[in-house]
């Protein structure tokens, strides 16, 4: 047992002092030579941690479990080890557990020949001893970058890291924020080699720092030096981190924003690394992501930019940095002005795209109702009960039956001469809100029919919910999300017919919670021989809209005994019609007189018509023109005329003077 850990501690020491940052074909050979050397997972993981090129955890327990018996043994991993400088100091005590001795250097009698002597090195106290790099070492003038924080190696320095002698190297410190020196970089003039990483030691946190980092300011994040001397040059006011690898952006984004909290981090990756450096910048709670040109070749950098289009084409990139899309975005109130306006199928009442209930109780003509809506809606008649209406398809779920469906189609083509609307269509089979295959095969047929983004009804939500409790809070809130469901696959408005309960002023029968979830609710009432429509609720407008209307009885033939049948269809009441109309006001104050005027001219003299669902032969503009021929006229700050125009358009859009959708405006 021993003798085992004596040749585990042993192989621990030999891994210990080589580079994890070598080439992934050599790292995962060096890997399968210490798991044949008897060394567990958690060796190899700690000795990965110190790659500039980690790629975390389960990346090394995939590779780690690959490695099967092969012709790479036990002593692969020892060649290298001596390779790079190794010499097998090592004894293990009387406890068993393994020691590193103090390494010392063979007598040169003993020595190997070599190029320059291999010795493991401590980064600390080698790093102290070098002196300050000079400002002309071909490295540093080959990326116009500052000899500050920098030393050089000796040329007479006998170090050698993987066989290769660093003497004349850069030595470039890899510091944690609380100033701890972690390790070494060895940086060779151009065209000499490749950077070398003190083996033996770990990166952790460590970074390199060029400028002065400000707890509120700009810190870009980038991967070697010379990238991070481009970035300090184009924003002199900023701080440029070294990670040493994109594969350390996570390590240390985490150690500066724990550090710097209310810092801006700006991540600048390679070309070909945006996307991992984007997701990191997601994390690190709304980081900021540069990004290299696309047609540039993999691990093109901000360097190679500067060298191409000079050092103000830099800045003017890094200025262009881009977010990462949050869940939460802060607007200001200028940005809430720039939100399209509500679009709405009938003015007022109902919005074009909604959850919404028609209710009322047994008899007040709620039906009639629904369906002269509909019908409204899919003709795209000019108005209903004096509200403008824009068409769209409707989906009419005839629940309770075609019967009486039938009935009031029949009443409605006699009344008006001719067929309902092609637009109108309908469907009698059951649903059932909380069977989502029910839902998804609606939905498909809505949308296969050409019908998406128009209006459902659902007529009622009882029969379209068989057996459930709409007192349960836990039953109506499945027919709520089931509602919803539907929506989001259609688009446009479900509109849920629906009866008030046995106390009819206490609203929508069954739980308070669809109300609750509703944009719109309209209601159905009836006192005596008067009936009248009413907004009980409204999201998006004013609640309170009413108007009355009768049913107009229309005899629709004989049955087979000879006695008369009869429907009904809607009328707005004549005695109280002109009273529930909505008028339309004119401009209000010197701002809107002055808007109404710029916008006029610009329609008297449009050359487009009947757009965005205008009626035949309405001039229209577009929207931004209008705003921006506003905006000139205004007779305040210039900062601010955008403003003041946006907000007398929309105030005249409100108040029915003018009407805009898709982008289009016209005179209503």
């Amino acid at each position: 047992m021993e003798n085992g850990h004596f040749e585990q501690g042993r192989a621990r020491d030999a891994l210990s002092c080589l580079d994890a940052g070598c080439s992934r074909g050599e790292w995962i050979r060096l890997g399968m030579a210490a798991k044949a050397a008897g060394l567990s997972f958690e060796d190899f993981h700690l000795w990965s941690q110190n790659a500039p090129n980690y790629k975390g955890e389960r990346d090394c327990l995939t590779a780690w479990n690959s490695f099967d018996d092969g012709p790479i043994t036990e002593s692969t991993l020892f060649r290298a080890a001596r390779d790079a400088g190794w010499q097998g100091l090592y004894k293990a005590p009387r406890n068993g557990v393994g020691t590193i001795h103090a390494l010392i250097q063979r007598p040169k009698e003993q020595a190997e020949p070599q190029v320059a002597p291999k010795v493991r090195i401590d980064p600390v106290s080698a790093f102290d001893a070098y002196p300050s790099a000079p400002a002309e070492h071909p490295y540093i003038v080959a990326k116009r970058g500052t000899a500050d924080g920098l030393r050089i190696v000796p040329i007479e320095n006998p170090l050698a890291i993987r066989g290769r002698s660093v003497a004349g190297y850069l030595a470039v410190p890899v510091r944690s924020l609380d100033g701890e020196l972690r390790t070494v970089q060895y940086i060779p003039p151009p065209g000499a080699g490749e950077k070398l990483n003190a083996p033996g030691a770990s990166f952790g946190s460590g970074m390199f720092v060029v400028g002065e980092v400000s707890a509120d300011g700009r810190i870009y994040i980038c991967e070697g030096i010379g990238h991070a001397w481009a970035v300090a040059r184009a924003d002199y006011q900023a701080a440029a981190v070294v990670t040493f690898g994109a594969g350390r952006f996570r390590v240390v984004g985490q150690a500066l924003r724990e550090r710097y909290p209310d810092a801006r981090l700006v991540f600048v990756a390679d070309r070909g690394k945006e996307a991992e450096a984007e997701g990191i910048a997601r994390e690190l709670c709304g980081s900021w992501v540069v990004a290299m040109p696309g047609d540039k070749p993999p691990n093109y950098d901000a360097n190679d930019y500067e060298l191409e289009h000079g050092t103000e084409a830099l800045e003017s990139l890094l200025q262009a940095a881009k977010a990462p899309p949050m869940h939460y975005q802060l607007q200001s109130g200028a940005d809430l002005m720039d939100v399209p306006m509500p679009r709405w199928l009938v003015r007022g009442v109902l919005p074009a795209d909604a959850l919404a209930a028609l209710f009322g109780p047994s008899g007040s003509g709620k039906s009639f109702i629904a369906l002269d809506l509909c019908a409204a809606i899919a003709d795209g008649a000019p108005e209903w009960f004096g509200r403008r209406v824009t068409g769209a398809p409707v989906t009419y779920c005839a629940l309770e039956g075609a019967r009486g469906l039938q009935k009031r189609i029949h009443a409605w083509t006699i009344r008006h001469h001719r067929p309902l609307p092609a637009r109108l269509r309908f469907i009698t089979q059951g649903i059932d809100l909380r069977n989502q295959d029910d839902i998804a095969d609606l939905a498909a047929a809505v949308v296969a029919s050409s019908a998406g983004d128009g209006l459902l009804v659902l007529d009622t939500l009882n029969r379209a919910a068989p057996g459930a409790d709409e007192n349960s809070s836990r039953d109506m809130g499945d027919l709520i999300e089931g509602a919803k469901e539907l929506q989001r696959r259609i688009g446009g408005v479900v509109l849920l017919v629906h009866h008030t309960g046995k106390d009819g002023t206490k609203g929508l029968r069954g739980h308070s919670s669809l109300y609750a979830a509703l944009d719109v609710a309209i209601e159905v009432s009836r006192t005596d021989s008067r009936r009248e429509w009413s907004i009980a609720k409204s999201k998006d407008d004013e609640d309170g809209a009413r108007a009355a209307f009768v049913l107009r009885v229309v005899e629709l033939g004989s049955d087979p005994d000879g006695d008369p049948v009869t429907s009904c269809i809607v009328e707005p009441d004549g005695a109280t019609a002109a009273d529930t109309v909505q008028r339309l006001k004119l401009p209000q104050g010197s701002n809107q007189k002055i808007a109404y005027q710029a916008i006029g001219e610009l329609l008297r003299h449009a050359k487009d018509f009947d757009k965005g669902g205008a009626p035949n032969g309405r001039p229209c503009i577009q929207i931004d023109s209008a705003f921006a021929a506003v905006a000139a006229r205004m007779p305040c700050a210039e900062e601010s005329r955008r403003y003041v125009a946006r907000r007398a358009v929309t105030a005249m859009v409100g108040n029915g003077i003018y009407q805009v959708r898709e982008g289009w405006l016209w005179h209503a």
